[in-house]
């Protein structure tokens, strides 16, 4: 929890709110969970792709305060993000 504190406020405000994370990771382990066995690493990891695709399609409310997190991890983390063409 000390880590999430070394963030400035812009970062922790976006980060902060779990729900939407939960509800991904609960929809995505129902899906495994409800597949069984895969034969291999590359198969679980197409059906993950797919249904981070679908839940994608849900994602319509904009994150308040991104452009200021994002501003934020770009300071912390330029290295790291995408160049914008």
């Amino acid at each position: 929890m000390a880590t999430f504190f070394d963030y400035p406020p812009a970062i922790r405000k976006v980060v902060y709110t779990t729900n939407a994370i939960e509800s991904l990771n609960y929809s995505l382990r129902r899906i495994i969970r409800d597949k069984g066995s895969f034969p291999n690493d590359e198969a679980v990891l197409k059906l993950l792709w797919l249904a981070l695709n679908e839940a994608s399609k849900k994602w319509t409310r904009p994150v308040k305060n991104w452009k200021d997190a994002l501003n934020q991890f770009v300071i912390l983390y330029g290295d790291r993000m995408p160049n914008e063409t």
